[in-house]
């Protein structure tokens, strides 16, 4: 489509009347400067923060720690002025229910996810349960360790913010109402059984919108404004020799594979069928739900390319080319626009220091989809399944352990409006972006039957979230990048502007 310019494309998707909402407005600073003072003179009870919440280990997929997260989640509701707080059980494990009232005019929803992924101590150059103060260069002083970006960092900030406001002899401008979940890293499989809590459902049928602390800066400082993020699955292949009826029932000589088959292989051959010589799934019907993008968002794309850094993007990842040989325009559209088939892991058979000669009568892949609109996390599996059954892998158990649907807000939605109305207030001219290539389940608060504007908002910066040496920053070498202060501040912002 013809290029616009960003006001251009502003008025176009959102109106004239909302184009003067969303105009830079200073939000009171002089207001807000003893509300200020306190969040400086409160850094290091922050950082201790933070810290200390990182070195509570609360891990999903193993089972660790979840019951000390959760009362770790609780305390800290508690110490940043929630009134209420609450345990809420499900079929899995537990969330976290909290409201505080300020007397206020409006209530704001907020997400917080309280579990990390799992570490492989050997990888990380500082151990990832000690939450160090370390320096990446280029960057600043940064906390490091699992979960300081994602998503402990921002939540800790937006906590300290309400810490600063209450210090300031201030009452918080809106009402709040939080769930926090502890399933987030496995798909958040029970997590609809919290939000429609009849208590937790009532309070959030009160809110405007639901929001969820980030670090949106990236290394060059720019910010972008997501719309709406991909949809998941996460699921498990598994080939048996039991289940296939072919192969061994338990792991035998190796020497048997020239009369035995192998289930090993069986599996590998199925992923093969997957997707296509590009790379791209091949399941039968992945294509037929998929939207396509608006025109509004292709030109957000076309607003984006020009101005993020395709250099930047690969030095992040340590990349050199896009799949498909893509270029840089097209590597943002398959990015928020294109659902994939990933293989996150192989495990089959001997897998330890040097050889040894079996034949295994098990194997697994874990996988994960990403979903765009109008696909759905049932239809998806159900499409899988029907699939390597047509082509001779029906034995294949397909285990799904968590997932949700895409999730879409307006661009035109007051949550939208305000968020960009106080990036733009602090000098920064946000990317407006379709949706994100990853995921959270945002799709319980923006489908029925709470149909609520969610979206993503903070100044701060961290990287490496899931993998080793993953950081948050404190100490910001950057001036265009905020480190933990200007964070906070920007959630104090955040929440008066919400007023």
């Amino acid at each position: 489509m013809q290029n616009v310019g960003r006001r251009e494309f502003v008025q176009t998707t959102l109106g004239t009347g909302a184009l003067l909402a969303a105009a830079p407005a200073a939000i009171g600073a002089a207001r807000l400067d003893a509300v200020y003072q306190q969040v400086a003179k409160g850094h290091d009870a922050a950082v201790l923060r933070l810290q200390d919440w990182i070195r509570q280990a609360t891990i999903a997929a193993e089972n660790r720690g979840i019951e000390d997260g959760c009362r770790y989640m609780m305390q800290l509701a508690r110490d940043a002025g929630f009134q209420h707080v609450e345990r809420i059980p499900t079929r899995g494990h537990p969330s976290v229910f909290g409201t505080l009232d300020a007397g206020a005019k409006r209530t704001l929803g907020v997400y917080f996810m309280y579990d990390v992924k799992q570490v492989d101590p050997a990888e990380w150059s500082s151990p990832p349960w000690e939450a160090r103060i370390v320096d990446v260069p280029g960057v600043g002083k940064a906390v490091m360790g699992r979960g300081a970006v994602n998503q402990k960092g921002p939540q800790a900030a937006f906590l300290s913010a309400l810490h600063a406001i209450r210090a300031a002899g201030r009452k918080l401008p809106v009402n709040l109402v939080l769930i926090a979940e502890s399933e987030e890293e496995i798909g958040s499989p029970n997590f609809p059984d919290a939000v429609l809590a009849p208590q937790v459902r009532a309070a959030l049928e009160k809110c405007l919108g639901i929001f969820m602390p980030e670090a949106a800066q990236s290394l060059d400082g720019t910010v972008t404004v997501s719309l709406g993020a991909k949809g998941v699955v996460e699921l498990e292949l598994v080939s048996s020799g039991e289940k296939w009826g072919r192969g061994p029932s338990r792991d035998v000589h190796s020497s048997n594979r020239a009369r035995l088959d192998s289930p090993a292989f069986h599996l590998v051959q199925a992923l093969g069928t997957l997707i296509d010589d590009k790379g791209d799934p091949a399941i039968d019907g992945w294509w037929d739900d998929v939207r396509p993008l608006s025109a509004a968002e292709e030109s957000m794309l076309d607003d984006a390319a020009k101005r993020m850094s395709e250099a930047s993007a690969k030095q992040s990842m340590g990349v050199t080319h896009w799949a498909r040989n893509a270029d840089w325009r097209q590597s943002l559209e398959d990015l928020c626009a294109r659902p994939t088939v990933n293989i996150e892991g192989l495990v089959g058979g001997y897998t330890g220091q040097g050889g040894k000669t079996v034949l295994p009568h098990r194997a697994v892949a874990k996988l994960d989809f990403r979903l765009v609109p109008d696909m759905t996390r049932d239809g998806a599996v159900a499409k899988l399944k029907a699939y390597l059954a047509k082509r001779g892998y029906g034995d294949i158990e397909v285990n799904v352990s968590g997932g949700y649907d895409p999730t879409t807000t307006p661009a035109d939605s007051a949550l939208i409006r305000t968020i960009a109305r106080v990036y733009e207030s602090d000098g920064i001219d946000p990317i407006y972006w379709p949706r994100r290539g990853g995921s959270w389940p945002g799709f319980v608060f923006t489908g029925a039957p709470l149909k609520l504007p969610a979206a993503h908002f903070g100044l701060g910066h961290g990287l490496r979230a899931h993998a080793p040496d993953e950081y948050y920053l404190i100490e910001s070498a950057n001036p265009k990048i905020a480190g933990l202060d200007g964070a906070v501040r920007s959630f104090v912002q955040y929440l008066y502007a919400m007023a």
